[in-house]
């Protein structure tokens, strides 16, 4: 089993930056891919950014060039520094890691609300 703890959300107003943080514990394969996935009232969960235990990195369209992600493979700690924010960034984040098996893992979330 694998567990996931997220902390960093919060209240800003549009422009500010956050930055989440996810600790893995737990049986945790080396080859894996750590993420952030949100959802917002009324829609379903969607990507925002991933990387490889390599550290090779995908980002959703709409945060490429505003949010950043980075891990620490010996502490097994995935981030998500999220610059420019803007309201409809509004959600509940949550940290995803998949396995060598693709068995997928996640965090309880943690809400991120952005004011205009």
């Amino acid at each position: 089993q694998v567990q996931l703890v997220e902390s960093g959300g919060g209240l800003v107003q549009a422009g500010g930056s956050l930055r989440l943080s996810c600790a893995a514990s737990g049986s945790i394969s080396s080859v894996n891919v750590m993420g952030w996935y949100r959802q917002a009232p009324g829609k379903q969960r969607e990507l925002v950014a991933t990387i490889t235990s390599d550290g090779s990195t995908n980002y959703a369209n709409s945060v490429k060039g505003r949010f950043t992600i980075s891990r620490d493979n010996a502490k097994n700690t995935v981030n998500l520094q999220m610059n420019g924010l803007k309201p409809e960034d509004t959600a509940a984040y949550y940290c995803n890691l998949r396995n060598y098996y693709y068995t997928n893992y996640w965090g309880q979330g943690t809400q991120v609300t952005v004011s205009s």
